[in-house]
């Protein structure tokens, strides 16, 4: 009897020939489109498309009718609302930027969607088109997340938060795969989306200005940007919540002869601070705190590649290089150290580990340190 599995298929071509390449393999199988989003918000006469879902669907349908294999489809639109959307908005209030698709892979696609597939379908497998593998350590004993052939497409940053106890039920596809294989493949097959576009930036705001998205669902409120190093006003913004660290485009101070670029935020005095030049000081730190940590690999390896002098490395954002660094537990805390300093670390991104190709884990950057002309150490969110 072949092996059951089910696949997330959500419409996009790394999904599609994922399920092509299990049913190739001789597996049974079964898709599911989860729907976290409306395409629709407000009442029928104001409302406006702001994400793909109902074109993902069509195109997941036809993709499912294309390879016969049976699509399902699930509504976790309340859970996402209410667990990653609402996050979202609380960690922008905060000052943070913070970064969705780690929470929904964390709490929708690898929590409730494992939970109701193994309620309604008990596959013996669960799979998605991430770009990421499983390998298995026969001394060990133990499952573990690797970075893929592909590592331009490595997407272990965002799987970072997810329960390492279900690594011996998932299975990657596209594991030893390019992205140019991928849509070889689709183009071969005749796929509806062999040529769709990735993806890019946050879901649910999809091809919309991000500025105006956010004007809908937070309140602006008029606060002063600075010249850190002068102390001067430059300028007014309309909501902190707007900007990010190292942030260059749509601060409002185009007329300069030299750019000006996002180096930190005040929460309580509702200041943005600004400094010139890609490689000013304020934009670099030595150090960073990580909170909410999720380590995907057991008690004693964390201790033992605590102490080791083999070389652990961290990203810091999607498609950084790694960047070797030293890790010092402090309470509920990592302190990170940087080998040299790290431009725009940003609080409310992710800090996630690696030894070698393995994922260690991740948690949430929380604070940084700053370094000003005079090479003072400086906390700034």
């Amino acid at each position: 009897m072949n092996k059951r599995i089910v696949i997330a298929l959500s419409g996009g071509v790394d999904s599609s020939v994922a399920a092509y390449l299990l049913q190739k393999q001789g597996y049974e199988v079964k898709a599911v489109f989860m729907q976290n989003w409306d395409d629709f918000l407000g009442n029928s006469s104001q409302s406006q498309a702001i994400c793909s879902q109902t074109q993902d669907w069509n195109d997941a349908k036809l993709v499912a009718q294309k390879l016969n294999i049976p699509i399902f489809r699930i509504n976790f639109i309340r859970e996402y609302w209410d667990q990653v959307f609402t996050n979202f908005l609380t960690d922008l209030k905060k000052g943070l930027t913070p970064n969705p698709d780690i929470l929904c892979n964390k709490i929708i696609k690898f929590n409730y969607f494992v939970e109701y597939v193994k309620k309604h379908f008990s596959p013996d497998f669960l799979a998605t088109g991430h770009y990421a593998k499983i390998v298995f350590d026969s001394n060990k004993k133990r499952y573990y997340l690797s970075k893929p052939f592909d590592q331009a497409k490595d997407q272990t940053y965002f799987l970072c938060q997810i329960n390492p106890l279900i690594f011996g039920q998932l299975i990657f596809p596209l594991s030893d795969l390019t992205k140019q294989e991928v849509r070889q493949i689709a183009h071969n097959l005749s796929l509806i989306n062999a040529q769709k576009k990735d993806s890019t930036g946050i879901c649910f705001i999809g091809e919309r200005n991000f500025s105006q998205f956010l004007s809908r669902h937070l309140e602006n409120k008029e606060g002063n940007i600075i010249d850190i190093d002068s102390g001067k006003i430059k300028a007014k913004h309309r909501g902190i919540h707007y900007f990010t660290i190292g942030q260059r485009q749509g601060i409002g101070l185009g007329g300069e002869k030299h750019p000006y670029y996002v180096v930190g935020k005040d929460v309580k005095k509702n200041a943005i601070y600004v400094a010139k030049g890609w490689e000013n000081p304020w934009l670099y730190s030595n150090h960073c705190w990580v909170e909410k940590i999720n380590w995907l690999i057991n008690e004693n390896e964390l201790i033992d590649n605590f102490n080791s002098s083999h070389k652990i490395t961290a990203k810091f954002r999607y498609r950084q290089s790694d960047v070797t660094v030293k890790i010092f537990p402090e309470k509920e805390q990592l302190k990170v150290k940087f080998t040299e300093p790290q431009r725009a670390i940003t609080p409310g991104q992710y800090a996630v580990f690696y030894k070698n190709d393995i994922c260690l884990g991740g948690g949430v950057i929380s604070t940084t340190e700053k370094i000003d002309h005079l090479s003072r150490p400086i906390v700034i969110l």
